[in-house]
């Protein structure tokens, strides 16, 4: 990570990089130690130059960019999590990176909070020496394996992937869906269900062994970045050890879910910086009837929706932020930001292609390419549906599910 600890306050203080202070219209970057402030410029600036210049071309062609890891290895992006930094300069870090491009958003929160974290809390000592140091730095990746090809939302009853222990290695057989990183990833962290005594556990399965293929899923609507795979695990074997102690059962698979949820509404927070970002320049630079389309009452109205939309959404992820601090951060807190930053996130690129006019269809203006990828945000990690039961089951103490 680079050198400026939670806290840490460097001797002089200044801006790397683009103007954010109108795009942070409430100063809430100022809730961060002057350290941190410091990091998260860096951070701003890297992608910039880095990232975003070239996402529209892997975008386009569904290519991952590999060259990249490096860059954000560099950056501290592989070892966010367990970096000791606050949990809302985490949180605006991922929201920096889904600004940039919503699918390497996507891969760094799912390799800090589904995978480096995952290890760290629930994996053995074995497990942490071998796999923890090369996640750190992105010399590992891995992907995180639940989702099957009938179950998605309903996975925890309907989990199909069955383990076999026999003798010093557990064999696996069963498919997963959507995987993001499963064509090029080390490892999986695959959960099956144990077939001796019925209970979801996770196993780590070295993507190299036999029996086991990723296929990628082609033609996706968004998220064209990430490479989401197909999985067929035929009878895959793997030593005892794999398992991860505390992997057993659905209570430590929704921990993650849960903060990976967070995760993804500071994506939804992300999405609506660029699509703001996008939108305002637009409407200042483009002329129509010899005035800027940022003159028309119209476009400012839509302008200030997109920034109401933002700014309350960073309010609630910043207030989840310190929850996660204080302890006291719960499901509910996650499925409702979820489900409200990329609902939000979804009305705002829709307002921000709607000022481009017929520009905003187009990949070279950078909002098409937004306002697919928010439609992934806006299902993945929880469909806004899903969320808003386990929503409507903290508020009446009535499920919907059953």
């Amino acid at each position: 990570m680079p050198p400026f600890a939670r806290g840490e306050s460097p001797a002089v203080e200044h801006q790397v990089g683009i103007s954010h202070s109108e795009i942070d219209l409430f100063h809430y970057e100022h809730l961060l130690s002057a350290g941190e402030r410091h990091g998260l410029h860096a951070i701003r600036e890297m992608l910039h130059r880095e990232v975003r210049p070239v996402a529209a071309g892997f975008w386009e062609r569904e290519e991952f960019p590999a060259h990249l890891l490096p860059v954000l290895a560099e950056a501290g992006l592989g070892n966010l999590v367990l970096s000791g930094h606050s949990p809302l300069f985490i949180g605006m870090v991922y929201a920096e990176v889904t600004r940039a491009d919503v699918s390497l958003g996507t891969l760094v929160g799912i390799h800090n909070e589904l995978i480096l974290g995952m290890i760290d809390e629930l994996g053995s000592a074995e497990q942490k020496a071998r796999w923890l140091d090369r996640l750190k730095v992105f010399d590992a990746v891995g992907c995180f394996a639940l989702t099957e090809p009938e179950h998605g939302s309903d996975i925890a009853g309907g989990l199909e992937t069955r383990a076999e222990r026999d003798g010093d290695e557990w064999v696996i057989t069963g498919r997963k869906r959507w995987i993001g990183a499963g064509t090029f990833a080390d490892f999986a962290i695959v959960w099956a269900r144990d077939a001796a005594d019925g209970q979801a556990k996770a196993f780590i399965v070295e993507t190299d062994r036999p029996g086991w293929s990723a296929t990628k899923i082609e033609r996706k609507m968004g998220l064209r970045i990430m490479q989401n795979a197909d999985i067929d695990l035929h009878r895959v074997r793997i030593p005892a050890g794999n398992l991860l102690p505390g992997g057993v059962g659905f209570a430590a698979a929704n921990v993650k879910l849960r903060d990976s949820r967070a995760w993804v509404g500071w994506q939804g927070v992300g999405a609506q910086m660029a699509a703001y970002e996008i939108a305002r320049d637009y409407a200042v630079r483009r002329h129509q009837f010899d005035r800027p389309l940022a003159k028309f009452q119209l476009v400012q109205q839509d302008l200030a929706r997109i920034m109401g939309g933002l700014s309350a959404s960073t309010a609630l992820m910043v207030r989840l932020a310190g929850l996660q601090d204080e302890g006291g951060f719960e499901m509910v807190h996650a499925a409702l930001a979820k489900a409200t930053t990329t609902a939000s996130a979804r009305e705002s690129a829709a307002l921000a292609r709607n000022i481009l006019g017929g520009n905003g269809i187009l990949l070279d203006h950078g909002i098409a390419k937004v306002l697919n990828d928010v439609e992934v945000l806006y299902t993945y990690e929880g469909t806004y549906e899903i969320n808003s039961l386990i929503v409507g089951r903290a508020l009446t103490g009535q499920s919907a599910f059953v």
